[in-house]
Order: structure tokens, then C-alpha cells, then sequence
């Protein structure tokens, strides 16, 4: 066969894709309709997992498996905003990696709504103006964002899920030449993951700190001797050349961001569970408090402490650990926990996120 005939043949089969593409919208329809009737949730992320593993363990390729996720996320995100389309408020503005975390968990189809602070994303998963928040909680290199945690404190909000995004930087510039480069924008994260290459390749540029990197892709956009670190989705944006990709000092920086909902999460049967803690101030505290989960063989994948805030030298501490709040041995742990702690809060059980 010649290169035209195999091109018609992929034409009928994306033809009748389309066909079917269109079948299933019609069937998805039908199943909003009942949910509305049955007062059920639109959204059901249960399912949506369910679709993916069905299909990964059907695949007998050559369309690679590692695919087949992505392709299905849009089908079923646009297949959502057929019945209720789902608003996703996010720390912006457009282009940050918050919104590569929202589109890698929601699809394109999502309605995604860029607010100015981490409040502000919590605020509006709060007054239901959305359905569901993404805030950057940690960056495998730089630590944690202590903004986060601290405003779970006060919130009855839950932890819902959670996204890892491999973070690759770019610089990004109106100017094709980095000599022309005199002055670089980004938020102090993304300058400090690139410190190494920016020594080595433009030390006498001026560093200048902005609140995010697409605003720095912004300020880059209008200065053609400015350059912007940020994500290649800012690049195209704004309309700026990539100079150099992949500036990064390590290949394993990736930032977890979590979603926050009003909703909590059955079990899945591969879930994480956070919680918070506050304890009275006395030798061994700490590790009393902590000996439940060693008891009942519970791994504790994270400890943090921030200051409570209502008390010099009060600490709140927040534990992440393998497993559900409804296995027998996290609750047992959890329950001894609480009858020594001055506070103690679940914060929400979900699935633990894929490292990509």
C-alpha cells in the first residue's frame, strides 16, 4: 500500500472515532440526567479510575500504554462539561505550574479560575464558587509551602487529592540571543532550582524576584532584554522563545500540589491519610505521640511543624501515612493519638499521586 491509501484508511478510522466519540457523549448525557434525578454526584472520581485500569489491562498495543490515561482524561473531562462542566480555582495567574497541575488531574475541558493567594483559593472552595482548589503544597527540592498547611488550621476544607508535576524550566525571552539578556524574572523557587545554570551561563545578569513565573513570562514579554524563567505552556502564551530548555540544577525536582474539596474520599485501596496535631510541651511528647503508628506497623511518609500561632512556642505538627482513615489500624492509631493530643484534625484520606 502506498502512503495515500494508508492515509485514507486512518482517515476512516478517526472518522469512525468521531462517530463513536459522539455515542458515548450521548450515553454520558443519559447518566446525568439520572444522576440529577438520583441527586448524585456528577463527578466520580472512583469511576474515572476505574475506566483507566480497564483500559491499561485491555491494551495489547502498539498504542503505549502510558497514553492511554491522557487521551481518556480528555474524553472524559470533555465528556463532563456535556452534563456540569467542573470549576477548578487555582493559584494563578494562567501558565503557573498550579495550572499544569489542574489540567494534568482535570482535562482542558475543566473550567479553571485563577485567584491571587493560596486564601483565595480555599475562600472559594469555601463560598462554593467552585468545585474544587489546587494549591502547591511541596517541591522535592526547595521544602515545604508553609502558607498551605497553615491554612488548614482554621478550614473544615478536605484534602481530596493530590498531583506531582515533574517541574522542567525553560528560559524564556522576546530576544533569539542569550548575550542580549541583561535581567531575569521568576518566582525565588524557580531561581533557586536554576541558581546552578544561571552562575554558569548568565552571572552577570540581574535576578529579579516577581510572585509567579508567568508573570515573569509577562514582564519578559514586554522587555526584549529581559528573560523569564518558567514553563514552555508560557512560552506559548506569551509569545516568547525558549533560549534554553531543561535549565534546572536536578532532573528530580518535582512539586506535590494538593486538591482541596468539601468532598472526602472512599477508599481506594492505595490512599494516603494527613492529619494535624498540636501536643503539651514535655519530654518525649513527641515520640509518645508517635508510637501508636510504630505499634501498628503504619508507615509515616511525612512530619512537619509549623507554630500554632496562638501560643509562644506551640507547635502544630502535620503526618502524612500510608493507608485510609477507615482501615481498623489507622483508626486505632488515630484514636489513641487523639486522646494525647491538645488538637488534632483529619485533614482527608486520598489516593497518593502518580510520580511521573
Amino acid at each position: 500500500m502506498d502512503i495515500k491509501k494508508l492515509r485514507d484508511e486512518i482517515d476512516k478510522l478517526d472518522n469512525r472515532l468521531l462517530e463513536l466519540l459522539n455515542k458515548r457523549a450521548e450515553v454520558v448525557l443519559q447518566v446525568g440526567k439520572l444522576k440529577n434525578q438520583q441527586k448524585l454526584e456528577i463527578y466520580d472520581p472512583s469511576r474515572e479510575e476505574a475506566i483507566y485500569k480497564r483500559l491499561k489491562e485491555l491494551n495489547q498495543g502498539p498504542f503505549p500504554e502510558s497514553a492511554i490515561k491522557p487521551v481518556f482524561r480528555e474524553i472524559i473531562s470533555a465528556s463532563l462539561s456535556l452534563e456540569k462542566p467542573l470549576h477548578v480555582a487555582y493559584l494563578g495567574p494562567k501558565a503557573t505550574f498550579t495550572h499544569l497541575a489542574c489540567m494534568q488531574k482535570f482535562g482542558l475541558s475543566a473550567e479553571f479560575v485563577p485567584v491571587r493567594s493560596i486564601e483565595d483559593v480555599f475562600l472559594e472552595v469555601e463560598r462554593n464558587q467552585v468545585d474544587y482548589g489546587v494549591v502547591p503544597v511541596e517541591n522535592s527540592l526547595e521544602g515545604i509551602v508553609s502558607h498551605t498547611l497553615d491554612m488548614f488550621v482554621d478550614s473544615d476544607l478536605h484534602i481530596w487529592g493530590e498531583v506531582l508535576v515533574k517541574i522542567s524550566l525553560c528560559l524564556l525571552s522576546k530576544s533569539k540571543e542569550l548575550s542580549a539578556i541583561s535581567k531575569i524574572y521568576s518566582h525565588r523557587q524557580a531561581i533557586a532550582q536554576a541558581r546552578g545554570w544561571l552562575r554558569e551561563n548568565l552571572f552577570n545578569a540581574k535576578i529579579i524576584e516577581v510572585g509567579s513565573t508567568a508573570e515573569a513570562a509577562e514582564e519578559a514579554a514586554s522587555d526584549p532584554e529581559a528573560a523569564a524563567i518558567a514553563s514552555e505552556m508560557a512560552a506559548r502564551l506569551y509569545n516568547l522563545n525558549i533560549l534554553q530548555d531543561s535549565i534546572e540544577d536536578s532532573t528530580n525536582n518535582f512539586t506535590r500540589f494538593l486538591i482541596i474539596s468539601k468532598i472526602s474520599r472512599p477508599p481506594t485501596g492505595k490512599d494516603k491519610t494527613s492529619i494535624m496535631f498540636s501536643i503539651k510541651d514535655r519530654m518525649g511528647a513527641l515520640y509518645s505521640m508517635l508510637q501508636p503508628f510504630h505499634e501498628r506497623n503504619i508507615n509515616l511518609t511525612k512530619i512537619e511543624s509549623r507554630p500554632s500561632r496562638k501560643k509562644v512556642w506551640e507547635y502544630v505538627f502535620y503526618l502524612d501515612m500510608q493507608g485510609h482513615v477507615e482501615d481498623s489500624n489507622i483508626k486505632a492509631a488515630i484514636d489513641e493519638l487523639s486522646d494525647q493530643a491538645l488538637y488534632l484534625k483529619i485533614l482527608g484520606s486520598y489516593p497518593v499521586g502518580e510520580l511521573k
